[in-house]
């Protein structure tokens, strides 16, 4: 693991995405910031990425499709999900993939969270 923890934050809401690159930099993590799952599988950061902030509701790729995606291609890592409006069945199936964060949430619920995640 990197020091600090590199943390990649998944969202296609650019204001979550630069509101969770602040807040996680503030928390002592280092962020990266994708607009879709697509943006992810193609970076070159992926294999030195240490937790993932996956939002459930996406277009193309949701959060859960993406940790399924990268399970299949041997990149299983730690993961929190995130989600303001999300289907039951969604959120049923993120929360036996890893920790489900409800939006709006603060930071010391987000840290928690991460290491949490990360040392599962």
């Amino acid at each position: 693991m990197h020091s600090p923890p590199i943390i990649a934050i998944i969202d296609d809401n650019q204001s979550v995405r630069e509101s969770m690159t602040d807040l996680l930099e503030v928390l002592g993590f280092s962020p990266t910031s994708y607009a879709s799952a697509f943006d992810f599988l193609a970076s070159p950061s992926l294999a030195h990425t240490d937790c993932l902030l996956l939002d459930l509701s996406m277009p193309g790729m949701n959060g859960v499709e993406l940790n399924a995606e990268l399970s299949r291609r041997s990149f299983a890592m730690p993961v929190v999900f995130m989600t303001g409006h999300a289907q039951e069945a969604i959120i049923s199936e993120a929360k036996s993939a890893g920790t489900c964060l409800f939006k709006p949430f603060g930071g010391e619920e987000l840290k928690a969270a991460i290491e949490f995640a990360i040392k599962k």
